[in-house]
């Protein structure tokens, strides 16, 4: 009987050595099996790497913290996916079609010791399923942005996602930004807020009704209240947040401020003044 445990605690001690080998992986090492070079064929796109400054402004501008699920659309080598795990404490997965690059970051992975946050898969960015992240990066080119544009646009409002280089087709970015030379952008999902409004007050009657035109995040229309319709102004929508002002039927402008949730919108409204 004792015999019998001796052999199980020094299988054990085997394992765990062995995994510790393992996670403890260089980076030169990766890279001896497998080492990619810049401009090679990809599947719809050459590997070209994103530089490490543009890398953490990207994932700054998109504001991630350790809340977030981070995914990259062709993922490379993995590095924007272990930036977001490492230095912003994000869970990240990337998505990367060459196997042999796959392999390769999974080793960075290893080798920059955040397997417990961060995962590449090898797979295709138009049949993986990425629906559940936060925020999305990518570095593709403007046609594959705009296959994959009503994904992103069908994602949980709120949701950012942050593009080097290459931008949407007419959905213009909610911020554009420049780092040495090199332009990366920022959207944020917006809400579906198109069509006809009734805006009740607490004890149920209606306050206004609004009629709201959408195009992306860029909203507009006109409030029926009182008999009268106006135009709305400054009106806007970033992810779920909406926002406009309108002239009631005694003129006095009334500011609403509200959060879109599916099919219904609460918020305040408040007179000037």
């Amino acid at each position: 009987m004792r015999f019998t445990q001796t052999l199980i605690t020094v299988a054990a001690i085997s394992l765990l050595a062995l995994g510790s080998a393992a996670d403890g992986r260089t980076r030169a090492e990766c890279e001896r099996d497998y080492k990619p070079q810049v401009g090679q064929a990809g599947k719809d796109v050459v590997w070209v790497p994103t530089p490490d400054e543009l890398v953490s402004r990207m994932l700054t501008m998109a504001k991630v913290t350790p809340k977030d699920y981070v995914v990259d659309l062709g993922a490379g080598d993995g590095k924007i996916a272990i930036a977001a795990g490492k230095k912003f404490g994000a869970t990240a997965l990337g998505i990367e079609y060459n196997p042999e690059m796959a392999r390769l970051a999974q080793c960075y992975v290893q080798a920059e010791g955040v397997t417990d946050k961060v995962k590449i898969v090898q797979g295709d960015i138009f049949k993986e399923d990425f629906s559940k992240a936060t925020v999305v990066t990518m570095y593709l080119l403007p046609e594959l942005n705009l296959c994959v544009r009503h994904r992103l646009l069908a994602m949980k409002p709120g949701t950012r996602v942050a593009s080097h280089s290459f931008t949407m087709g007419e959905w213009d970015a909610d911020e554009p930004f420049e780092v040495e030379y090199r332009n990366a952008y920022l959207w944020i999902v917006p809400a579906r807020v198109g069509g006809s409004w009734n805006f009740r007050n607490g004890n149920g009657s209606v306050e206004f009704t609004a009629s709201l035109t959408q195009s992306f995040q860029k909203i507009g229309g006109e409030v029926a209240v009182g008999g009268r319709k106006q135009p709305l102004v400054g009106a806007s929508l970033q992810g779920d947040a909406i926002r406009f002002a309108f002239a009631d039927a005694k003129g006095v402008t009334q500011h609403f401020t509200g959060t879109v949730r599916g099919a219904t919108i609460t918020g305040s409204l408040r007179a000037s003044g």
